[in-house]
């Protein structure tokens, strides 16, 4: 990968200097055909036209420019039962060409991953942090990135690097706004990681990652619309419909750590947030919340994964502190539904994909205090990617990109075609 000049890493671009990540650069069917292909995949081209509502003529010509750049290909010909009918050459998703790289900044460490273009993870590689700066977290990222392209791509070219985070995040101009907890205001992203790997960067919060990666690759229920809500070190929630992420004027949507969610007695008991305030979500649900919450029960754990670990064996303890944890995420759940009214809720926390005791916990306590959900056994849904969500946060910024407008300025696509 070429080097390019690497930029002041806190002189973030102006807005209106730089594309947009996530919106079409040209209105065009292409992005319905092949996502489409990636729903229903193989499939006919008359199939796709009746799927896309385009004409016959309209598929033939978006298709064969997504097979000129070989994002799909041509499957065995086809025929009806018996013989009869016409012979079809379905379509499908090309995972034998390309990859899109994606990493993933947590507090503590950073993960590395390579994904094909169903959505599929290729490799991973999870590292702490040496030190916070930017500059040292994202020269590291991309120092990494190829030796898992060497060992793990298996002569696929990577199209571009997603990158994915928590707290406020502009995909506009590529730069992480605020992270607190990693002490970043206005860092450049993606001009930085450009200059370093000379790939097409594109940066979003993990939060609208994830519920875009839903819509692509996961729930069927979340193509409409999809509220998604991550709880972790950071809390943060995401909100899409017919398929546009929202991101509001500030990059701020999403904002949720600080819902109260305790009252009361309880409210007054509880430990004071970063915010000044006691009982919030935060305060009350997150990583180091959970942890603090554990030694108060005489569980002395070094990490949440510890106490995690500890539920998954059933040991009653922790298994209580996660219970409770998902009564307290039911009641944000439930402010969400009643806000967005969503198609879904998709809720990423670890203890409701390992214990399924506090799925149903979070969904009794929205059938208590939602006022419009009124079948949370399909309105709230555990996250498709619970267990992978470092890998497929940071791709799926990439992928989103790329079915947004698989017609754009990809520069392997461009040579390809």
């Amino acid at each position: 990968m070429d080097r390019l000049p690497v930029p002041n890493i806190h002189t973030p671009p102006r807005r209106s200097a730089m594309p947009s990540a996530g919106r079409p650069r040209r209105p065009s069917g292409t992005g319905a055909v092949l996502g489409a292909i990636l729903d229903h995949g193989p499939v006919a081209r008359s199939t796709v036209a009746r799927l896309t509502g385009l004409s016959p003529a309209s598929v033939t010509g978006h298709c064969a420019q997504l097979l000129a750049r070989g994002l799909i290909r041509e499957s065995a010909e086809t025929t009806g039962p018996r013989g009869l009918g016409r012979p079809h050459v379905p379509l499908e998703i090309d995972t034998g060409r390309y990859l899109m790289a994606g990493a993933h900044i947590a507090v503590a460490h950073s993960t590395l991953s390579l994904m094909d273009l169903r959505g599929r993870i290729v490799a991973e590689d999870r590292q702490p942090h040496r030190g916070t700066g930017p500059q040292e977290v994202l020269s590291r990222l991309a120092a990494r990135l190829p030796r898992l392209v060497e060992t793990h791509a298996a002569g696929r070219t990577v199209l571009a690097l997603g990158v994915a985070t928590g707290h406020r995040v502009d995909p506009v101009a590529g730069t992480i706004v605020d992270h607190p907890q990693l002490g970043w205001r206005g860092v450049a992203v993606r001009e930085y990681l450009t200059g370093l790997t000379g790939l097409p960067v594109q940066v979003d919060s993990h939060s609208r990652a994830l519920a875009r990666a839903e819509q692509l690759f996961g729930e069927v229920a979340t193509r409409a619309g999809v509220a998604l809500l991550f709880v972790g070190t950071v809390i943060d929630a995401a909100f899409s419909t017919a398929g546009s992420v929202h991101l509001g004027p500030r990059a701020g949507a999403g904002s949720v750590a600080h819902l109260p969610v305790a009252a009361g007695e309880a409210a007054d008991a509880a430990e004071p947030c970063v915010c000044g305030r006691p009982g919030c979500l935060h305060a009350e649900v997150s990583e180091p919340a959970m942890v603090r919450l554990a030694a108060q029960q005489g569980l002395y754990l070094p990490t949440f994964g510890h106490l995690l670990d500890l539920a998954t064996a059933r040991d009653p303890r922790a298994v209580a502190l996660f219970r409770h944890r998902a009564e307290l995420v039911g009641r944000a759940a439930a402010l969400l539904l009643d806000l967005f009214d969503p198609e879904v809720l998709v809720v990423v926390e670890p203890g409701i994909a390992r214990l399924p005791e506090c799925l149903a916990d979070l969904r009794a306590e929205v059938a208590k205090r939602s006022a419009i959900c009124d079948d949370p056994e399909r309105a709230v849904l555990a996250g498709s990617f619970a267990r992978s969500v470092p890998a497929t946060a940071g791709g799926a910024v990439a992928l989103a990109a790329l079915y947004a407008d698989p017609l754009g300025p990809w520069p392997a696509l461009t040579e390809a075609s």
